[in-house]
């Protein structure tokens, strides 16, 4: 059974349906919010407890990754030295799905792409893809093939900006000498066990790699961002906002010369690859050696969710009907993982899972008439999909955005992210987790280069400088900040990997003479419903359209950071980020009026929270009393 919490069963034949005999299967009963502060409290032992708590309010305001404008409010037990409390607020409201309304659908990809400064060409791409459903076209092989490598590029992009400018400076002497001098003279007599590939002999000297603005590895990443864009603007045509994607292809003019330069350039990151595989493993395993309580950094259960990306070019045809067929032969599986166990990779089974609340977001609720209470009565435009699959009031087709910047605390509204569920469960995306579910799905094309196992990928990358090298990641049994971290600069090698194989099925189609990269195509003017699926750097995208008479009735996007830095929802559950950060220990080796909160930074950008400029943090040292107001209704 794939559903547990919302009414839909299987007949004998597969066919999903509402269970009988419910008069309002997608009822919303509104939990009353839960004191996870105290509830902390009373776990304490009898001793502890006599004692006044000493809790702290911190405010790390902005996080840098919704538009900028990413704020966390935390509550620190400097007792137990854990982090008991979380709220995750998006502070800025964009208003593209309002913008999109009544434009020509093709507009969708030019405006979708500007999202995002980092990942415009995942929001052009899958833009097309839903426009592709809607129109009823399909893009010749290569164009697929073009496009794949795009995406290829622009991960490439995402991975070493991330690591190299994000994460990476969390880990540097700079940092880990304020908050763990101890850990920094254990770096500097431990030898690193992969220096002979990525060439640094001691922990330290990757800690040095770390250090911001001047850091081999730092700087190192800033170039290879640039490599990364230059090989986007070969099958883009100009990055980060390409104007080449189109629904049936790619309009970029494509030659054997461009095909050889992207091959030079991938050739440098196989070697790139393979020094950042073993540079995490070796700061990863330190850390986690030094102090195994470093696992519990970040750590929640192994719930993700992936819609998957680069399409096979004989499967791929855009249509609804077969989408199971065209996700499941992706070379990247899309997937539900709950509690660690894959439960499907059909994109039907995951697009019928998917709700999306407001409860604590500022937006009104679209199935009421704005009291909030979620009761989800009344008809829907969709109450199911093409194929009769049943969907939720609060499903992206059913949705309508309605902003609503009312209430500013954490009782009521306090984020103007929405609460993206699946099966009504808080789930994370990230890169790690598409190699999650394709390791566990083991239904891989056929290729030389990445072997699922069940248990990991094996992937293998030809030589360059770097002799040809074996890497294995394995799934890790914890889901925490350091493996969030290591699965990322896999996901390098992985990229890489499926970029090879990408590029030599473009040069078999360009020597065939196949070298049609678009398909022509009239806009529709009839109703059409159509969805996009496809992943950004941080895992999970889609684009869900309504259309009638050439224009957008409806456009909702829904991405990763969505899915991660969700709020709390109508059953009190907190999103991923903000699930993280509870439990999350203080490893700091000061004292109290000298923590810095790096753990709780590092539990939040181990998620990718993306180009953190400036990250600044309110210690709230004012007096620590027993009664603490972690509301934030006076945080207005």
């Amino acid at each position: 059974m794939c559903f547990k919490n919302l009414p839909i069963t299987f007949d004998d034949n597969g066919k999903a349906r509402l269970v009988d005999g419910i008069n309002d299967p997608y009822a919303v009963a509104v939990a009353e919010p839960r004191d996870f502060v105290r509830g902390a409290l009373n776990r304490r032992s009898a001793g502890a407890l006599a004692a006044p708590p000493r809790l702290r309010e911190w405010s790390i305001d902005p996080v840098t990754r919704v538009a900028g404008a990413l704020a966390v409010h935390t509550v620190l037990d400097l007792e137990t030295r854990t982090a008991v409390e979380a709220h995750s607020m998006a502070m800025l409201f964009r208003g593209y799905e309002i913008i999109l309304k009544g434009r020509d659908p093709r507009d969708a990809i030019d405006i979708s792409s500007r999202a995002c400064g980092v990942c415009g060409g995942v929001h052009a791409s899958v833009s097309s893809l839903a426009i592709e459903m809607a129109f009823g076209i399909k893009p010749p092989p290569l164009g697929v093939c073009v496009r794949n490598l795009g995406e290829v590029a622009e991960m490439f992009y995402d991975h070493p900006l991330h690591l190299g400018l994000l994460a990476g400076p969390d880990y540097s002497t700079a940092i880990v000498s304020v908050t763990n001098p101890e850990l920094v003279e254990l770096a500097s007599r431990t030898l690193a066990p992969h220096a002979d590939v990525h060439g640094y002999v001691t922990i330290k000297d990757i800690m040095d790699g770390f250090n911001p603005l001047e850091g081999s590895i730092y700087l190192e990443s800033l170039e290879y961002t640039r490599i990364a864009r230059k090989m986007c603007t070969l099958m883009y045509g100009k990055y980060p906002h390409p104007s080449t994607l189109v629904p049936g292809g790619v309009s970029t003019t494509v030659s054997t010369t461009t095909f050889n330069e992207y091959y030079a350039n991938l050739g440098l990151i196989f070697d790139y690859a393979k020094r950042l595989a073993g540079i995490w493993d070796d700061i990863c395993d330190f850390f986690l050696e030094a102090n195994p309580a470093y696992s519990d950094v970040g750590l929640r259960p192994s719930n993700l969710i992936q819609t998957g990306i680069w399409d096979d070019l004989e499967v791929y045809d855009a249509t609804y009907a077969n989408i199971d067929a065209w996700g499941q032969a992706r070379y990247s599986a899309p997937g539900i993982i709950k509690e660690g166990e894959l439960l499907t990779t059909k994109l039907t089974e995951i697009n019928m899972g998917i709700e999306e609340f407001v409860e604590h977001s500022y937006y009104e609720d679209w199935t009421t008439n704005g009291n909030g209470s979620g009761n989800g009565s009344g008809n829907v435009p969709f109450p199911t999909d093409a194929l009769g699959n049943p969907l939720s009031p609060y499903h992206a087709w059913n949705k309508e955005t309605i902003p609503r910047p009312e209430g500013k605390n954490f009782k009521d509204k306090y984020s103007w992210a929405t609460a993206p569920r699946w099966d009504r469960t808080s789930m994370e995306t990230g890169v790690y987790g598409r190699m999650w579910t394709t390791a566990m799905a083991q239904q891989l094309p056929d290729n030389p280069y990445i072997e699922a196992t069940g248990d990991g990928l094996r992937m293998l990358l030809p030589a360059h400088d770097l002799p040809e090298t074996e890497l294995f990641w394995r799934v890790p049994a914890k889901l925490n900040a350091f493996e969030r971290n290591r699965g990322r600069a896999y996901g390098v090698a992985f990229t890489a990997a499926i970029g090879m194989i990408c590029l030599m099925q473009a040069f078999e189609y360009w020597r065939k003479g196949e070298t049609r990269v678009s398909t022509p195509f009239k806009v529709p003017r009839d109703e059409r419903v159509a969805a996009g699926f496809w992943e950004a750097g941080r895992g999970y995208l889609t684009h869900h359209m309504h259309m009638d008479k050439g224009r957008l009735l409806n456009y909702q996007i829904n991405t990763p950071s969505t899915w991660n830095a969700s709020p709390r929802d109508p059953f009190d559950n907190p999103g991923p980020y903000e699930q993280a950060i509870m439990g999350t220990p203080i490893l700091e080796s000061v004292g109290d009026d000298d923590i810095k909160g790096i753990d709780i930074l590092r539990t939040i950008r181990s998620f990718d929270p993306c180009m953190p400029c400036t990250t600044h943090m309110d210690t709230g040292r004012g007096v620590i009393t027993r009664e603490v107001n972690s509301c934030g209704c006076t945080l207005e």
